[in-house]
Order: C-alpha cells, then sequence, then structure tokens
C-alpha cells in the first residue's frame, strides 16, 4: 500500500487540477467564514462555521478528488496494472486514496486551529474528532460509489455537483436553522447529522450521550455507500 500512496502524492502534486480542486477550492470559502466570522457567528454560531469547513473541505477536497483520481486511474488502465501485482483490492485503493485522505484531515485541522485561534476554542475537543473522523470517512465511501458511475475526470466534474453541493447546502442549512424542526429529515440527508454533531461538539450546551447517537446516521451512509461501491466500481473502462 505504502509504494502505491507514495507514487500516488507525487502524482496529486504533479497534477494542476487536482490541486485546484483539492486545496484552492475549498480554501477560499473557509477563508473568507473565518475571515467573517464574527458576522457569521451573529448570524447562527462559531459551531456554524466550522461545520462549513469540515462539509466543504470533505465535499470539494476529499470526495470529489476521490472520484477525479480513480476515474483518471481507471481510464489509464492503471488500475487494471495494479490489479495484476500481489496488491490486494482494498490494498490499492487504500494507496490510491490515502494520501488525499491525509491531505484532507491536515486542511481540516489547519482551518479549524486558526479558527479557534481567533474566535475561540470548541467545547469538546475529542466529539469534534469524531465528527471529523465520520464525515471523512462517509465522503470517502461516497466517492467510491461515484466512482462507479463516472467515466473519466471530466465526467467527474459533472458526477460529483449533486453530493458535493448537496452536502454543503444541508451543513448550511441545518447550521443556521437547527434541528428543532425537520429533525428526522435534516438529520437523515447526507451531512446532516455530521453537521449537527460539529455544532453540539464546538457550541456545547448539549450533552455527549445526546450527542453520540448523531454519529449513526453518518456511518449509515457510509454503510450504504460501501453496498452501492460494490456493485458499481469498476476496475477497467468501459468498451
Amino acid at each position: 500500500m505504502l509504494p502505491i500512496a507514495l507514487g500516488e502524492l507525487i502524482q496529486i502534486f504533479r497534477n494542476r487540477l487536482v490541486l485546484l480542486t483539492s486545496f484552492i477550492i475549498p480554501l477560499a470559502p473557509c477563508a473568507f467564514f473565518i475571515y467573517r466570522h464574527e458576522a457569521f457567528a451573529d448570524l447562527a454560531s462559531l459551531g456554524y462555521i466550522a461545520a462549513v469547513v469540515v462539509v466543504t473541505v470533505g465535499a470539494f477536497g476529499l470526495y470529489t478528488t476521490t472520484v477525479t483520481t480513480l476515474a483518471s486511474r481507471r481510464q489509464n488502465l492503471f488500475l487494471k496494472r495494479l490489479r495484476s501485482t500481489p496488491a490486494s483490492d482494498a490494498g490499492i485503493l487504500s494507496g490510491l486514496l490515502f494520501p488525499v485522505t491525509v491531505l484532507a484531515l491536515v486542511q481540516v485541522t489547519a482551518i479549524l486551529t486558526v479558527l479557534a485561534a481567533v474566535a475561540g476554542e470548541p467545547t469538546n475537543v475529542p466529539l469534534l474528532v469524531a465528527a471529523v473522523l465520520s464525515t471523512v470517512v462517509m465522503m470517502l465511501g461516497l466517492g467510491l460509489a461515484t466512482a462507479g458511475l463516472t467515466n473519466s475526470p471530466e465526467h467527474a466534474q459533472v458526477t460529483t455537483l449533486p453530493v458535493s453541493l448537496g452536502t454543503i447546502g444541508v451543513a448550511s442549512w441545518v447550521g443556521i436553522t437547527g434541528t428543532e424542526e425537520l429533525t428526522l429529515l435534516k438529520r437523515l440527508l447526507p451531512g446532516g447529522s455530521a453537521t449537527e454533531l460539529v455544532l453540539n461538539a464546538w457550541n456545547g450546551g448539549v450533552p455527549v450521550a445526546d450527542s453520540l447517537p448523531l454519529l449513526l446516521p453518518t456511518l449509515s451512509w457510509v454503510i450504504v455507500a460501501v453496498a452501492l461501491a460494490s456493485r458499481l466500481f469498476r476496475w477497467e473502462p468501459r468498451r
């Protein structure tokens, strides 16, 4: 897995499109939210800013890059060649996705650290870590599923839009309006329960025992995404 991951990391820094989608696109809105943190805190809360940061990096930095990477490696038959090596299927996918996952986690950590420095620290750091990790796993699962429907890196610009924009929209909806109304719907939508978990972790005021069940909808999406990926994912281009 490690040789595959190292080679993929080199490819990421050589590919300007991947660098743009992985770093610049997520960083720009996050920087704006932090710069105007007082206005957004008045509109919703600091937890809302943290939630938008986590979901934005997950949607654009991790999910979109996952789909683009797998579609590209399939198109140039790199996936097919890797399957002829002793590496297992799980090892191949782990190696390909490990670098972008680490980069996304580094981005989230750095941005949330800046937010904490300029606006105040989160109330419950371990709960925030759980929210971030569950969101990352969900985005990876959705990325694997979407990659099965994506024929090329160019096609990924279309196939990733519903999930990437949808999760960010759900995060903004839940972050601003809360979950007092339409509670079940908001929590079941992708990114909804993760957003509420980040809100609780950053803002406080909710017992940990009441927040932990919010992990279940996010992890349920992981199960659904992996099930879809097992049926849809292809190792070779369609003929």
